[in-house]
């Protein structure tokens, strides 16, 4: 029997991780970050409710994101170079630009530029028709594609161009996630709360492979319990009980020894500290939140060209 909803350690670590995302929603477990997202994907694909649609089949990602390397994670993952040989991957996966303020913002305002961003999210998804359109994913701060921190207002237009046309938004909080940007979840700093959450190492700090999907009650509701249209999915190892008590012991150890909050305050002193790179004729930017940061590296600060590497680049 898969183990991931079978025992009181997953039930306990689901009640746990509900209550950091603030309460009302369910966790299936799994073994890796791209398995979540997998997990999420089929979600979004077959929620069978009348308030969304039946049986949107296309998920919207963002170039330079990265979301794993199985066949659906790696169609979402926006980054050309890790799908090389690859291809054709699964099918009904869209892309858009993501927000880099630091290349395409120009002199425009941040919270300007965050909201024509979404304004592009949005323009995508009644191009291809919103009821053909069953989800968004997406991280906080895209990690692995070069740190690029989103300014304040994106996020939450993101959420609500989503919810305008009834598109899923999941997060994929697997880097992000458990006091990385000094809050428990990157999303947390938006103020939003997307319907579906995926995580992975940060669970147990790496020290057991689990990750989880979490999603609101009401739309796992949506799901019957038997019969064609259930939630068709399970995972042999996903949720191992020696893994969820790995994971429940370091939840405590975070929230007794107050970790999370320390990772603002220290990150807001690595980024102060970074700032003296910007003085190389390599860097053309810092940026970061949290004990997240990244260095832009540049051939020409003037030009902001990009380093020449090889040929596979971003």
């Amino acid at each position: 029997m898969p183990l991931n909803r079978a025992h009181r350690p997953a039930i306990e670590l689901a009640e746990v991780l509900g209550g950091l995302l603030g309460g009302g929603c369910s966790v299936s477990f799994s073994n890796s970050g791209s398995e979540a997202n997998e997990v999420a994907f089929k979600i979004g694909a077959s929620v069978p409710h009348a308030a969304w649609r039946a049986l949107a089949l296309e998920i919207i990602s963002r170039y330079r994101a990265y979301h794993g390397q199985t066949f659906g994670a790696l169609a979402a993952t926006g980054k050309a170079q890790r799908k090389y040989r690859y291809e054709p991957l699964a099918p009904g996966f869209l892309h858009v630009m993501p927000p880099d303020p630091y290349r395409y913002g120009g002199d425009e305002a941040p919270d300007a530029y965050g909201r024509r961003c979404a304004q592009e999210l949005e323009d995508k998804i009644v191009f291809e028709m919103a009821d053909t359109v069953a989800a968004m994913i997406m991280e906080p701060i895209i990690t692995g594609g070069g740190v690029l921190v989103p300014p304040d207002s994106y996020l939450s237009a993101v959420a609500d161009a989503c919810r305008r046309h009834g598109v899923l938004l999941i997060l994929d909080e697997v880097i992000c996630g458990f006091g990385r940007t000094g809050a428990w979840f990157g999303f947390e700093h938006a103020g939003i709360r997307p319907d579906i959450v995926t995580m992975a190492e940060g669970i147990t700090s790496g020290y057991f492979p689990l990750a989880g999907t979490a999603v609101r009650d009401e739309l796992f509701a949506t799901f019957p319990a038997a019969g064609n249209d259930r939630l068709r999915h399970i995972n042999t190892f996903g949720g191992h009980p020696a893994g969820c008590a790995v994971a429940l012991a370091n939840l405590r150890v975070l929230r007794d020894e107050n970790l999370v909050e320390p990772s603002a305050q220290m990150g807001e002193r690595l980024l102060s500290d970074l700032q003296a790179l910007r003085e190389s004729p390599l860097v053309g930017e810092v940026r970061g939140r949290g004990l997240l940061a990244g260095v832009e590296l540049v051939s020409d600060k003037a030009t902001r060209s990009l380093p020449r590497t090889n040929r596979w680049s971003r």
